[in-house]
């Protein structure tokens, strides 16, 4: 490989595992939110046990996800030094306000919410889980509106050598934009529901003491997978109508980007069929059926692999474009790059994501074969020893 083809592998390989947190991140979120409002409304202790027991994967998930995420930004520095140059104007504001807005109020309400149990009142703690999940959406947002961008760059002249913003309404109308983004959600909450499915499966299937826990959350992972479904599978055939438009052929090549797309296809089509003909209707026998469970726990990761390639054949549909029709990848890597300059950081980042996957599939694992009993998130806090005998003496 040159150079170029080790910076771009470096990039796709790196950016699929951050969005293996990212898709389940979006995904659990607003379960959790509603979840926590159906506790909050009803004050029935089995709500409560949902929401700490999944919202502690969440937690989890989300904790590891961040630091994915500090080591893609790296890399626009290391290895695209000519992107930032040619069009970080445009295409660094919305990173930027992902960064500064979003992120740091999910994380701010994200650690209210967490040590916010049996201490902030319950409907203002029940807001904190909300704001996360919008603010999730809002991250989401704007990083799909930057590489929306990269698609089809709307509202920016050339001026001295590099993009200039005129439009930034262009920004959030970009069709590249308006059906990418609910295919993204969709994609999450029916990871996020085959999670919680195939982690209940898993927990019926060692025939817990647990089962009617595990019984509602298996129901529940199908209902909200079967929402996902349709929300992916419709949005994303939509969005082939806007991609004829800026992109025609984008997929006719036959390299990665209609590999990936036909394997996309092959998984999420088939697997929808089965949520709609199969899971749906069986769903309430579901939890009886032992050996329908190892079914349910070796389909769980799909959603996750046809969330890979579908960013796969997107990014790779523009090529030789980084940015379409206006910047070629080569021109925006950085100058002087060497392909054991380029080799160095793709393993050393490579090395860092694939362990901050692992220890997160190892403590999620963990969790979910523990279960609800034994979760520590909005665990009250044990009595003060001194306090307690000054109770007990009154």
């Amino acid at each position: 490989m040159d150079v170029l083809d080790l910076a771009r592998t470096q990039f796709a390989v790196t950016g699929s595992l951050h969005f293996l947190f990212v898709v389940l991140t979006l995904g659990l979120a607003p379960l959790i939110a509603i979840m926590h409002t159906r506790y909050a409304v009803t004050g029935r202790p089995d709500h409560e046990r949902a929401t700490r027991f999944w919202g502690q994967l969440y937690v989890i998930n989300y904790a590891l996800g961040i630091f994915t995420g500090l080591v893609m930004e790296f890399q626009f520095g290391l290895n695209w030094s000519g992107l930032s140059h040619y069009a970080g104007d445009v295409f660094g504001a919305p990173l930027a306000i992902e960064t500064l807005g979003a992120f740091f109020l999910e994380s701010t309400f994200l650690g209210l919410w967490i040590f916010g149990w049996h201490r902030l009142p319950t409907w203002l703690h029940v807001g904190c889980i909300w704001v996360v999940t919008l603010t999730a959406y809002a991250s989401a947002l704007w990083i799909m509106m930057a590489n929306s961008f990269l698609q089809n760059p709307a509202g920016a002249v050339l001026r001295d050598g590099h993009l200039v913003l005129t439009d930034p309404g262009a920004l959030l109308a970009n069709p590249a934009l308006t059906m990418a983004l609910p295919h993204v959600l969709g994609a999450g909450l029916w990871a996020g529901g085959f999670v919680i499915m195939g982690a209940s499966a898993y927990q019926l299937f060692r025939r817990t003491s647990e089962r009617e826990f595990f019984t509602g959350s298996l129901r529940t992972g199908v209902v909200v997978a079967l929402v996902g479904s349709l929300i992916t599978v419709g949005f994303g055939y939509a969005q082939f109508g806007a991609i004829s438009v800026f992109q025609p052929g984008k997929f006719d090549d036959g390299g990665v980007a209609g590999l990936g797309l036909g394997l996309m296809i092959l998984i999420g089509q088939p697997l929808q069929l089965v949520i709609l003909f199969v899971l749906t209707p069986l769903v309430y026998w579901l939890p009886r059926w032992r050996w329908m469970q190892p079914v349910l726990m070796a389909i769980t990761p799909l959603p996750f692999a046809a969330a890979i390639l579908g960013w796969l054949a997107r990014e790779n549909g523009r090529q030789p474009w980084m940015i379409n029709g206006r910047l070629t990848v080569a021109d925006a890597m950085s100058p002087g790059l060497t392909p054991a300059m380029v080799i160095g950081s793709f393993v050393a980042f490579t090395g860092v994501l694939l362990l901050l996957a692992i220890v997160d599939y190892v403590l999620i694992a963990r969790t979910v074969r523990r279960g609800p009993a034994a979760v520590t998130l909005g665990e009250p806090a044990p009595a003060d020893p001194h306090e307690r005998a000054h109770a007990l003496s009154h």
